[in-house]
């Protein structure tokens, strides 16, 4: 049995894997540590790069696209580990990560989940934790009012916008892109729901550790550096709707028809909004037009799909 396993899933994103794997092997525990890589069926020979570069770790070929929830599962099957790692292809671990983790684990016996402090490769710090949904939250999101006030908790509190991510705190979610979870916790949580494909599973997990009284942690103690977007950037308006696909269905499973209903008339007046804006600022944003028109079609197409499920919901 590993004292750690370190789960990584992967699609098509062959040059962050290999940096991803290379930062992990060069900082995680030299003793009691399995690595296990699973692999969405990639076509840019990520999988062959694994397993030439990185022998000593287990990889796991899907034949298909099974999805984040789904292939983290499989990882999950076939981990020993008293601690799970959940590391995004996309992330690089700083020196010192997994140490200054579990030690914080070792000492909190109560905590079920911890996540480090993530930074971009610019070395800002990237939002990695929020609060649950709420029908408030969403409303202030769409309205940009925790934009408008970011510093106000009243309107910010789904992005935490008010917060800088400097102290030690429990939190409703944290987000999915590096995961430390105790393999107590995640035997009494259960595994990631596989009805999600990607996106809300990780708010749906830290929901089920809540509800199984495991803490959900902030730990900006220790540090990680995330590209973000590696296999969404593969199909960005393809994954742009899984987001509002995995919304929804998120509120359809934890609450009543009624809420949820009201949630996506909120999602519409979300994208709205920006597709109102988006086509008002067009004409004045000569050096980034193609980035403002895909916008704006990202915002068409969420609001269509709203629509039509609000027709036929049970698609």
């Amino acid at each position: 049995m590993a004292f750690m396993t370190i789960i990584i899933v992967s699609w098509n994103a062959k040059k962050y894997l290999e940096e991803c794997l290379d930062s992990i092997i060069n900082h995680s525990l030299s003793n009691g540590t399995e690595i296990i890589v699973v692999d969405n069926a990639s076509s840019d020979g990520s999988p062959d790069a694994v397993r030439d570069a990185f022998p000593g770790v287990r990889l796991i070929r899907n034949d298909d696209n099974y999805g984040f929830a789904k292939a983290n599962n499989i990882g999950i099957a076939a981990s020993t580990g008293e601690y799970v790692f959940f590391i995004n292809s996309d992330v690089v671990v700083k020196a010192g990560c997994f140490e200054k983790m579990i030690s914080y684990m070792d000492g909190h016996q109560d905590i079920g989940v911890l996540g480090p402090r993530i930074l971009g490769t610019n070395g800002a710090v990237q939002r990695s934790c929020m609060g649950f949904p709420t029908l408030w939250n969403s409303l202030c999101r769409a309205l940009a009012l925790d934009l408008i006030f970011p510093g106000t908790k009243l309107f910010g509190g789904e992005m935490m916008a008010y917060w800088p991510h400097d102290d030690i705190r429990s939190v409703d979610v944290i987000n999915g892109c590096f995961w430390m979870v105790r393999r107590k916790a995640l035997q009494a949580a259960g595994p990631l729901d596989e009805r999600f494909f990607i996106y809300g599973e990780d708010i749906d997990w830290c929901k089920r550790f809540h509800d199984k009284g495991w803490e959900v942690v902030f730990y900006p103690e220790a540090e990680a550096v995330h590209y973000g977007g590696a296999s969404s950037a593969n199909a960005p308006m393809k994954f742009f709707i899984e987001m509002q696909r995995a919304d929804y269905q998120y509120w359809k499973k934890h609450h009543t028809a009624p809420a949820s209903t009201t949630f996506l008339f909120i999602r519409i007046l979300h994208h709205a909004v920006r597709f109102a804006g988006g086509i008002v600022s067009y004409p004045f944003r000569r050096k980034k037009r193609p980035e403002a028109l895909y916008k704006i079609k990202r915002s068409l197409a969420s609001i269509k799909w709203s629509l039509n499920f609000l027709i036929t919901p049970q698609r």
